[in-house]
Protein backbone atom coordinates (compact mmCIF):
# COMPACT_ATOMS: atom_id res chain seq x y z
CA UNK A 1 0.00 0.00 0.00
CA UNK A 2 1.35 3.55 -0.68
CA UNK A 3 0.30 6.76 -1.98
CA UNK A 4 -0.29 7.07 -5.28
CA UNK A 5 -1.41 11.00 -6.75
CA UNK A 6 -0.58 9.83 -10.16
CA UNK A 7 -3.15 11.55 -13.18
CA UNK A 8 -3.66 14.13 -10.09
CA UNK A 9 -3.06 18.10 -10.22
CA UNK A 10 -2.38 20.20 -6.45
CA UNK A 11 -2.99 23.13 -6.51
CA UNK A 12 -0.98 24.48 -3.42
CA UNK A 13 -1.49 27.61 -2.08
CA UNK A 14 1.72 29.35 -0.33
CA UNK A 15 3.81 26.98 -1.74
CA UNK A 16 6.73 29.29 -2.53
CA UNK A 17 6.29 29.17 1.80
CA UNK A 18 8.54 26.95 4.04
CA UNK A 19 5.40 24.41 4.62
CA UNK A 20 4.22 25.08 1.25
CA UNK A 21 7.43 24.19 -0.64
CA UNK A 22 8.18 21.04 1.33
CA UNK A 23 3.88 19.54 0.82
CA UNK A 24 4.39 20.09 -2.71
CA UNK A 25 7.93 18.42 -3.47
CA UNK A 26 5.63 15.53 -1.28
CA UNK A 27 2.57 15.53 -3.61
CA UNK A 28 4.78 15.52 -6.69
CA UNK A 29 6.65 12.80 -5.59
CA UNK A 30 3.68 10.66 -4.88
CA UNK A 31 2.79 10.93 -8.50
CA UNK A 32 1.23 14.32 -8.76
CA UNK A 33 1.35 17.15 -11.29
CA UNK A 34 1.15 20.79 -9.18
CA UNK A 35 0.05 23.95 -9.64
CA UNK A 36 2.77 26.70 -7.63
CA UNK A 37 0.76 29.54 -6.66
CA UNK A 38 2.95 32.60 -5.15
CA UNK A 39 1.51 36.25 -4.38
CA UNK A 40 4.94 38.08 -4.84
CA UNK A 41 7.94 35.71 -4.58
CA UNK A 42 8.09 34.82 -8.77
CA UNK A 43 11.46 33.77 -8.66
CA UNK A 44 11.08 30.82 -5.58
CA UNK A 45 8.36 30.22 -6.94
CA UNK A 46 10.04 28.98 -10.75
CA UNK A 47 12.62 27.48 -8.71
CA UNK A 48 9.98 25.33 -7.03
CA UNK A 49 8.56 24.38 -10.70
CA UNK A 50 12.43 23.40 -12.04
CA UNK A 51 12.34 21.00 -8.71
CA UNK A 52 9.22 19.18 -9.52
CA UNK A 53 10.51 18.53 -13.31
CA UNK A 54 13.14 17.55 -11.89
CA UNK A 55 11.22 14.42 -9.99
CA UNK A 56 9.65 13.67 -13.34
CA UNK A 57 5.67 16.29 -12.82
CA UNK A 58 4.73 18.63 -14.36
CA UNK A 59 4.62 21.89 -12.46
CA UNK A 60 3.33 25.88 -13.43
CA UNK A 61 3.19 28.72 -11.37
CA UNK A 62 0.91 31.03 -11.00
CA UNK A 63 0.31 34.02 -8.92
CA UNK A 64 -2.70 35.42 -7.14
CA UNK A 65 -4.28 37.22 -4.40
CA UNK A 66 -5.94 34.88 -1.93
CA UNK A 67 -8.09 37.17 0.10
CA UNK A 68 -9.32 38.51 -4.00
CA UNK A 69 -12.25 36.40 -5.64
CA UNK A 70 -11.61 37.80 -8.79
CA UNK A 71 -7.48 37.26 -8.89
CA UNK A 72 -8.34 33.34 -7.82
CA UNK A 73 -11.00 33.80 -10.92
CA UNK A 74 -8.18 34.48 -12.99
CA UNK A 75 -5.69 32.29 -11.73
CA UNK A 76 -7.96 29.27 -12.69
CA UNK A 77 -8.19 30.16 -15.63
CA UNK A 78 -4.62 30.27 -16.33
CA UNK A 79 -4.67 26.87 -14.70
CA UNK A 80 -7.17 25.77 -17.00
CA UNK A 81 -5.61 26.66 -20.20
CA UNK A 82 -2.24 24.62 -18.92
CA UNK A 83 -3.32 21.98 -16.78
CA UNK A 84 -7.34 21.32 -17.48
CA UNK A 85 -8.52 21.01 -13.83
CA UNK A 86 -7.61 20.92 -10.54
CA UNK A 87 -8.69 17.49 -8.71
CA UNK A 88 -7.07 18.73 -5.29
CA UNK A 89 -6.81 21.99 -3.62
CA UNK A 90 -4.32 22.62 -0.81
CA UNK A 91 -5.10 25.73 1.24
CA UNK A 92 -1.81 26.77 2.62
CA UNK A 93 -1.54 30.62 1.87
CA UNK A 94 -1.46 32.85 5.26
CA UNK A 95 -1.06 36.36 5.88
CA UNK A 96 1.72 37.10 8.64
CA UNK A 97 1.18 40.14 11.52
CA UNK A 98 2.68 40.54 14.73
CA UNK A 99 0.74 39.36 17.38
CA UNK A 100 0.12 41.24 20.38
CA UNK A 101 -3.39 41.45 22.96
CA UNK A 102 -6.33 41.81 21.88
CA UNK A 103 -6.25 45.40 23.44
CA UNK A 104 -3.32 46.49 21.35
CA UNK A 105 -3.92 44.47 18.06
CA UNK A 106 -5.18 46.40 15.13
CA UNK A 107 -8.55 45.46 13.49
CA UNK A 108 -6.98 45.53 10.14
CA UNK A 109 -5.26 42.29 11.67
CA UNK A 110 -8.18 40.66 12.45
CA UNK A 111 -9.51 41.48 9.26
CA UNK A 112 -6.11 39.60 7.43
CA UNK A 113 -6.80 36.74 8.84
CA UNK A 114 -10.33 36.46 8.45
CA UNK A 115 -9.71 37.16 4.68
CA UNK A 116 -6.53 35.15 4.54
CA UNK A 117 -8.12 31.81 6.81
CA UNK A 118 -12.13 32.15 5.63
CA UNK A 119 -12.18 34.01 2.51
CA UNK A 120 -9.41 32.22 0.68
CA UNK A 121 -11.15 29.23 1.25
CA UNK A 122 -14.75 30.69 -0.05
CA UNK A 123 -12.90 31.84 -3.31
CA UNK A 124 -11.24 28.74 -3.67
CA UNK A 125 -14.07 26.75 -2.86
CA UNK A 126 -16.21 28.85 -5.46
CA UNK A 127 -13.71 28.44 -8.32
CA UNK A 128 -13.10 24.96 -8.05
CA UNK A 129 -15.47 22.73 -6.32
CA UNK A 130 -18.40 23.08 -9.40
CA UNK A 131 -15.64 21.20 -11.80
CA UNK A 132 -14.85 18.77 -8.88
CA UNK A 133 -19.00 18.03 -8.27
CA UNK A 134 -19.18 17.41 -12.09
CA UNK A 135 -16.23 14.66 -11.91
CA UNK A 136 -17.78 13.38 -8.82
CA UNK A 137 -14.07 12.91 -7.62
CA UNK A 138 -12.10 15.99 -5.35
CA UNK A 139 -10.08 16.97 -2.25
CA UNK A 140 -10.23 20.25 -0.48
CA UNK A 141 -7.75 20.68 2.25
CA UNK A 142 -7.08 23.78 4.37
CA UNK A 143 -4.07 24.38 7.09
CA UNK A 144 -5.19 25.03 10.02
CA UNK A 145 -2.74 25.26 13.71
CA UNK A 146 -3.10 23.92 16.55
CA UNK A 147 -3.23 27.39 18.14
CA UNK A 148 -6.96 26.63 17.46
CA UNK A 149 -7.17 24.62 20.67
CA UNK A 150 -4.36 26.32 22.55
CA UNK A 151 -6.34 29.70 22.62
CA UNK A 152 -2.78 31.65 24.65
CA UNK A 153 -2.67 35.03 25.02
CA UNK A 154 -1.58 37.25 21.95
CA UNK A 155 -2.97 34.49 19.63
CA UNK A 156 -6.26 36.27 19.11
CA UNK A 157 -6.51 37.22 15.40
CA UNK A 158 -4.51 34.51 14.27
CA UNK A 159 -7.25 31.93 16.41
CA UNK A 160 -10.15 33.84 15.37
CA UNK A 161 -9.03 33.31 11.42
CA UNK A 162 -8.61 29.88 12.33
CA UNK A 163 -11.50 29.20 13.87
CA UNK A 164 -13.80 30.86 11.30
CA UNK A 165 -11.94 28.33 8.92
CA UNK A 166 -12.47 25.32 10.95
CA UNK A 167 -16.49 25.93 10.83
CA UNK A 168 -16.32 26.34 7.27
CA UNK A 169 -14.49 23.51 6.34
CA UNK A 170 -17.23 21.36 8.74
CA UNK A 171 -20.01 22.90 6.82
CA UNK A 172 -18.53 22.47 3.15
CA UNK A 173 -18.07 18.81 4.05
CA UNK A 174 -21.33 17.94 4.45
CA UNK A 175 -22.82 20.16 1.82
CA UNK A 176 -20.38 18.42 -0.93
CA UNK A 177 -19.98 15.26 0.80
CA UNK A 178 -22.76 13.59 -1.66
CA UNK A 179 -20.42 13.77 -4.29
CA UNK A 180 -17.45 12.18 -2.82
CA UNK A 181 -15.33 14.86 -2.50
CA UNK A 182 -13.53 15.00 0.97
CA UNK A 183 -13.07 18.62 3.13
CA UNK A 184 -10.16 18.11 5.89
CA UNK A 185 -7.88 20.13 7.69
CA UNK A 186 -4.05 19.75 9.04
CA UNK A 187 -3.19 21.45 12.07
CA UNK A 188 0.55 21.79 12.70
CA UNK A 189 2.15 22.27 15.75
CA UNK A 190 5.34 24.60 15.77
CA UNK A 191 7.01 22.88 12.90
CA UNK A 192 10.73 22.50 12.24
CA UNK A 193 11.32 23.77 8.73
CA UNK A 194 14.83 24.15 6.24
CA UNK A 195 14.74 28.34 7.91
CA UNK A 196 14.66 26.92 11.58
CA UNK A 197 17.41 23.70 10.48
CA UNK A 198 19.71 26.72 9.25
CA UNK A 199 19.69 28.83 12.30
CA UNK A 200 19.75 25.87 14.79
CA UNK A 201 16.63 26.06 17.09
CA UNK A 202 15.33 22.69 16.56
CA UNK A 203 14.88 22.22 20.25
CA UNK A 204 12.78 23.92 22.57
CA UNK A 205 12.51 22.78 25.79
CA UNK A 206 9.93 24.82 26.86
CA UNK A 207 7.44 23.97 23.85
CA UNK A 208 8.40 20.35 23.93
CA UNK A 209 7.36 19.92 28.34
CA UNK A 210 3.95 19.67 26.76
CA UNK A 211 4.35 17.49 23.99
CA UNK A 212 3.73 14.01 23.91
CA UNK A 213 6.73 12.93 21.99
CA UNK A 214 8.72 15.07 23.69
CA UNK A 215 9.73 16.81 20.28
CA UNK A 216 8.70 19.70 17.41
CA UNK A 217 7.70 18.24 14.16
CA UNK A 218 9.21 18.17 10.89
CA UNK A 219 7.70 19.92 7.81
CA UNK A 220 7.96 16.38 6.04
CA UNK A 221 5.85 15.44 9.29
CA UNK A 222 3.08 17.73 8.24
CA UNK A 223 3.55 16.92 4.20
CA UNK A 224 3.00 13.57 4.83
CA UNK A 225 -0.29 14.13 6.10
CA UNK A 226 -1.73 15.92 3.49
CA UNK A 227 -0.08 13.81 1.14
CA UNK A 228 -2.44 10.95 2.98
CA UNK A 229 -5.87 12.67 2.53
CA UNK A 230 -5.19 13.74 -0.86
CA UNK A 231 -4.95 9.81 -1.59
CA UNK A 232 -7.71 7.09 -2.00
CA UNK A 233 -6.12 5.82 1.44
CA UNK A 234 -8.72 8.62 3.10
CA UNK A 235 -11.40 8.42 0.78
CA UNK A 236 -13.41 7.72 3.82
CA UNK A 237 -12.23 11.04 6.01
CA UNK A 238 -13.96 14.00 5.37
CA UNK A 239 -14.88 16.65 8.34
CA UNK A 240 -11.70 15.96 10.39
CA UNK A 241 -9.30 18.63 11.62
CA UNK A 242 -5.98 16.61 12.43
CA UNK A 243 -3.49 18.20 14.62
CA UNK A 244 -0.03 17.02 13.64
CA UNK A 245 1.44 18.13 17.18
CA UNK A 246 2.67 15.41 18.17
CA UNK A 247 0.38 15.09 20.97
CA UNK A 248 0.60 18.83 22.32
CA UNK A 249 -2.87 19.13 21.51
CA UNK A 250 -5.83 16.27 21.43
CA UNK A 251 -9.08 17.02 20.45
CA UNK A 252 -11.86 15.01 22.72
CA UNK A 253 -14.98 13.70 22.10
Amino acid sequence: MHIDLTNKTVLVTGATGELGRVMAITLAACGADLVIHYLKNEAKAQELVREIEAIGQRAIAVQADVTDGSSIATMKEAITQQMQHVDIVVANAVIQYQWTSVLEQSPEDYLSQFESCVMQSVHLAKAFLPAMIERKQGRFIGINTECSMQNFPTQSAYVAGKRGMDGLYRILAKEIGEHQITVNQVAPGWTVSDKVRAAGTERSASYEQNVALKRRGTDQEIANVVAFLASDLASFITGAYIPVTGGNVMPAI
